[in-house]
């Protein structure tokens, strides 16, 4: 039987990332009561940046569960996000442990935070994985967009490889949303409509949530 995240470990990683994120920028939320309070849900991110997981844990109202590539489980790190309930996924395999521990944390009404594109990109939307479509069909859990704004800007002075300490990264809520039909068929051609439905969701949401935020 396949481990399921701890969602105790995941509340201590939104509590560490919660005095990370406000200790060393300024994140604005916009829309975060838009989570529904209790029940399975499915944050899918825009990745732009490396920050842009540890924002969301850090300023979601509920624990997050993130699926991660494998190779950011490296040396201490391995034992401390597996700890705080993070999943490790292979992006180059059907990682059938990562896909059985992320649906068990559905199954057990928890959140799972998903980065469509899989590697960091333009944080755009333009390109998305069918992994989110199963998950969201498979557990008839909402979707709900959130777009992470002013992270991939200039970068710091002191570690150029974050955006400036102090300075301000907007993260936006949008709606929840059923990627499926209302059917529950997990078919070739349902999953294709429905990652349709996610792309245009989530493409509607950035442009709001740029609009809002005048970015």
């Amino acid at each position: 039987m396949t481990d399921v995240p701890s969602m105790r470990g995941a509340e201590v990683g939104r509590r560490i990332g919660v005095g990370l994120m406000y200790g060393l920028w300024k994140p604005r939320v916009l829309g975060s009561w838009r989570v529904p309070a209790a029940g399975p849900v499915i944050l899918a991110v825009n990745h732009s940046h490396n920050i842009d997981g540890p924002m969301v844990m850090g300023v979601a109202p509920r624990p997050t569960h993130f699926l991660i590539k494998k190779e950011a489980f490296v040396g201490p790190l391995d034992p401390f996000l597996t700890g705080i309930g993070q999943v490790k996924v292979d992006r180059h395999s059907t990682d059938r442990t990562a896909i059985a521990r992320a649906l068990g944390v559905l199954e057990q009404g928890g959140v799972l935070g998903i980065f469509p594109e899989g590697t960091r990109g333009e944080g755009d939307f333009a390109s998305i994985r069918a992994g989110l479509a199963y998950f969201a069909v498979r557990s008839g859990a909402p979707i709900v967009p959130v777009a992470v704004l002013g992270s991939s800007g200039r970068p710091g002075r002191l570690i150029k490889a974050l955006p400036p300490l102090r300075s301000r990264v907007d993260v936006v809520f949008g709606d929840p949303f059923d990627a499926g039909d209302g059917s529950g068929r997990r078919t070739r051609k349902a999953l294709d409509e429905a990652t349709a439905r996610i792309q245009k969701q989530r493409t509607a949401h950035l442009e709001n949530a740029r609009r809002l935020t005048g970015r």
